[in-house]
């Protein structure tokens, strides 16, 4: 898998910034004031770091925001980065000012000068987030190594902030984990793939057990096993056990959507932007990232990840509009498209994750609708719950990593969308409402005492542009959330 930057932390050493061969970054407050090492690498600049920053070119910087001075007289550096940020910045400021960072990070070794700022973990967070690249499937060219630079961190207090990054560090693995796993094709992460990656995880400390196909229909998962019938990948279920909290504690249980490709099936989808649909594993994705950060930072938490691995292709034995299958639960579904698989899905996962668990808690993550693109964008996840608490525990943990999420409303009304003549319930219930009719469905699967959220992630699970911490494409949103949410509620 792609690793985190390694990052160094040393004591302030003024005399080697003449020589550093690579890139110096700098912090310099709004009011220009600079620090020691930014008097001293002024001095060796001859005075043009003091210029620039008395500019009107730094004036209209805002925090975060980064300017270079490209092989600056006086240094053997190839570039001195300018990096605007308070003395004390806030933890969205200071992360951002590590992703400025970040995104310029190359072949030439980075040295950032953090001297006293309090926030240096957690640049360092922001900086390896953004210095993220998936690169497995791209051969070198001649003149390129392949590899980047190292990075040193020059901070008043090393021992310390080492110790601060050193969970921080265990997030960004579980954020990469994540974005690896949404970033490969559909014939390199099948489901036997994706269900091994997950099993080489019990060499942390989890608990991980896969259940086959046999597995599945003995415990009545004809849902799930239904929207794989035209594959010839196996469907699975993986469950992943982090017991890391008081013994008999009941654990909260993260269920993840993992169609590692979504042709539709017999509703077959357009062609045209069909080779997104790798993606449509990204529920299974962030809870595969947040188990791993849990067991890495040895979280005292006992939480469960389930997920649901199956691939949706057209075939002679795949699932046809108008069949009518037989959940877990016991409920008939009369499958209406077949391109709303997802939910079938989830459906039988999240009933099994409270049949044998019986969790404090259920949250499940999807790329479930293109509505919630149409409604929300790619700023902000949806969220839709059954218990008010457990949601605004979760908003706030969200809104505190800069990860939108937005509620939207459920109730009776919707349910009528979804009514069948035939059967139960249909999987879906027409263009009115779309996430919300999903949203609905899924709470059929949801025990009464059970508090639940279900995240619709379709929008931000992988996008077309940089964002602040990634590059376009897998984006990881998810894990930083939901990691806080159970620093949160179960490790306080």
């Amino acid at each position: 898998m792609t690793q985190p930057a390694d990052i160094a932390f040393k004591p302030v050493d003024l005399d080697a910034l003449a020589t550093f061969p690579g890139r110096i970054a700098v912090f310099v407050p709004g009011k220009g004031t600079l620090d020691q090492a930014g008097r001293r690498l002024n001095r060796l600049m001859r005075g043009s770091l003091a210029r620039f920053v008395e500019s009107a070119a730094f004036s209209k910087m805002k925090e975060g925001d980064a300017t270079d001075l490209a092989y600056p007289a006086g240094l053997a550096a190839e570039a001195v980065q300018i990096v605007r940020l308070e003395r004390r910045p806030g933890v969205a400021e200071a992360r951002k000012a590590g992703a400025a960072i970040g995104q310029k990070r190359g072949h030439a070794p980075v040295l950032v000068l953090a001297g006293n700022t309090n926030r240096a973990a957690e640049i360092s967070l922001g900086l390896v987030l953004r210095a993220y690249k998936f690169t497995d499937h791209q051969t070198k060219k001649e003149d390129e190594t392949g590899e980047v630079g190292d990075i040193t961190m020059m901070v008043a207090k090393p021992d310390e902030v080492r110790a601060d990054a050193a969970p921080m560090a265990a997030l960004a693995e579980g954020v990469f984990f994540t974005r690896d796993l949404v970033s490969e094709p559909a014939n390199i992460l099948t489901t036997e793939e994706f269900a091994a990656r997950l099993s080489a995880m019990s060499k942390l400390g989890l608990k991980v057990e896969v259940l086959d196909e046999a597995e599945l229909e003995k415990l009545g998962m004809r849902a799930l096993l239904g929207v794989g019938l035209g594959s010839e990948t196996p469907s699975k279920v993986v469950v992943m056990q982090w017991n890391g909290g008081k013994k008999g504690d009941k654990p909260l249980a993260l269920v993840g959507k993992g169609v590692v490709f979504d042709t539709g099936g017999i509703s077959i989808k357009p062609a045209a932007g069909m080779e997104d649909m790798t993606m449509d594993m990204g529920g299974a994705g962030v809870v595969a990232g947040v188990m791993r950060t849990l067991a890495l930072r040895k979280a005292k938490a006992n939480v469960v990840g389930l997920v649901g691995l199956v691939e949706n292709m057209p075939d002679g034995r795949a699932q046809r509009p108008g069949d009518i299958v037989r959940s877990m639960k016991g409920d008939t579904i009369e499958v209406i498209n077949t391109d709303a698989e997802g939910r079938l899905v989830l459906a039988d996962v999240m009933w099994y994750a409270q049949d044998r668990f019986q969790p404090s808690g259920m949250i499940d993550l999807a790329t479930l609708t293109g509505a919630i693109i149409i409604g929300l964008g790619h700023e902000n996840a949806g969220v839709f719950s059954n218990d008010d608490t457990l949601c605004h525990a979760f908003l706030k943990a969200a809104e505190a990593e800069g990860e939108g999420a937005w509620r939207l409303p459920m109730g009776p009304a919707y349910d009528k969308l979804i009514k069948s003549n035939l059967a139960d319930m249909k999987n879906v219930g027409g263009r009115s409402a779309g996430s919300i009719t999903a949203a609905q469905f899924l709470a059929r699967f949801v025990r009464p005492e059970t508090p639940w959220i279900h995240l619709d992630i379709a929008g931000v699970a992988s996008v077309k542009q940089d964002t602040d911490f990634a590059p376009k494409g897998a984006t990881g949103w998810g894990v930083r959330a939901l990691d806080r949410l159970i620093r949160n509620t179960l490790e306080e």
